[in-house]
């Protein structure tokens, strides 16, 4: 990799990016194709900006190499002040090689006070982000993204950009109601208003590295016997400038009916760790963990899993399936598992219940260490 240029000039550098209009949006970018070469890095601080919970009693340990340093009380300063929880998650993302530091914000929560009384409490200095990385087109996902912009766009890199996995991440959803063939509507991620951020995106389809330190998946392969748990329905198309260009579409699409969502362009950020192997970062995992690590394994040519991070949606699993799902990560034989946000509380426990030595259960403010 390059060395030796800042670190804001090496974000101009970081993949081969081809300018494209896509859908008649402007400011966005297509990844390459060609095959990436995979950075390591000498150590990883993740910081958990928001979970879905917040536990002041949990203690400092360190499991399998990996330090869990817990915020404490959780409160700022002042004592009117206290970390925000909410369903959701957005993750502050460290990395050191040599003298070298990038900084990534990944995922923005479900609403951007969350995000912003978080970021100020936890001291974190958003002027070091070199790059956003969105996981998946969920609200609960991006939601506080363009609170975050409309603070920070100043003391950002001018020439930020925003990874997404692919157009579906723009599509409108929609949740079911429970009464059949009822909807309530999930929103879309809008580019207009990262386009008036002057925030470009980049579309990673393919494997692309992200500042130089990290790689993300590109679209996952579906290989495992994990299969997609019921979430979110999805309408594909341009609706008032706003949507998604798929491309392609269904007689249902055609027909203006939300189908079932796949999560096409969902995608896993991750990290090589220098003697360590890989951290894989599954937001939500909606197309399965096993999936995303394999895919990052045969991205990467690294088999060997130093941790397993993130939401895995798993909550909704029947106990079955959620039994299948923890003995096919074992498997994978990851020195640290750590669940958050939709992984679910049954997930922990059937978690530790078969990997008792290789748990790590976080808490929104957590500090996580990744090497040296």
């Amino acid at each position: 990799m390059v060395q030796g240029i800042g670190r804001r000039g090496f974000l101009k550098g970081t993949a081969a990016l081809a300018a494209s209009a896509v859908g008649g949006f402007a400011c966005v970018e297509i990844a390459s194709a060609a095959p990436i070469e995979v950075p390591t890095v000498d150590k990883l601080v993740m910081r958990v900006l928001i979970d879905s919970a917040h536990d002041q009693f949990l203690k400092p340990a360190t499991v399998q190499g990996v330090l869990h340093q817990p915020p404490g009380s959780g409160r700022g300063a002042d004592y009117r002040q206290v970390l925000h929880n909410q369903w959701g998650l957005s993750l502050f993302l460290e990395s050191q090689r040599e003298a070298e530091a990038r900084a990534i914000l990944l995922d923005f929560g479900y609403s951007p006070d969350a995000l912003l009384n978080n970021i100020g409490i936890l001291k974190v200095d958003p002027s070091k982000v070199d790059a956003l990385i969105v996981s998946h087109g969920h609200h609960d996902h991006y939601g506080g993204l363009n609170g975050f912009l409309a603070k920070y766009r100043s003391t950002l890199a001018p020439d930020l950009k925003l990874y997404a996995g692919g157009e579906d991440n723009f599509c409108h959803r929609v949740s079911p109601t429970g009464a059949q063939g009822q909807f309530t509507d999930f929103g879309q991620l809008d580019r207009r208003e990262l386009a008036a951020q002057k925030v470009a995106t980049v579309l990673c389809e393919t494997p692309t590295v992200v500042a130089g330190h990290a790689f993300t998946t590109g679209q996952i392969k579906r290989r495992s016997i994990e299969h997609i748990l019921p979430n979110t329905f999805v309408e594909r198309g341009i609706k008032d400038g706003l949507g998604c260009d798929a491309g392609h579409y269904s007689a249902a699409e055609l027909a203006g009916k939300p189908i079932p969502d796949e999560h096409v362009h969902e995608h896993a950020t991750c990290f090589n760790i220098k003697g360590k192997g890989l951290v894989v970062i599954s937001s939500c995992g909606h197309v399965g963990i096993v999936n995303s690590v394999r895919q990052a394994q045969e991205v990467s040519g690294v088999d060997k899993v130093h941790a397993v991070v993130g939401g895995f949606h798993l909550g909704p699993a029947p106990k079955d399936y959620l039994q299948q799902v923890v003995a096919e990560i074992r498997k994978l034989q990851p020195d640290v598992v750590i669940p958050m946000h939709c992984s679910g509380l049954n997930f922990a426990l059937e978690a530790q219940a078969q990997m008792p030595e290789n748990v790590i259960v976080p808490t929104t403010g957590s500090r996580l260490t990744f090497g040296a």
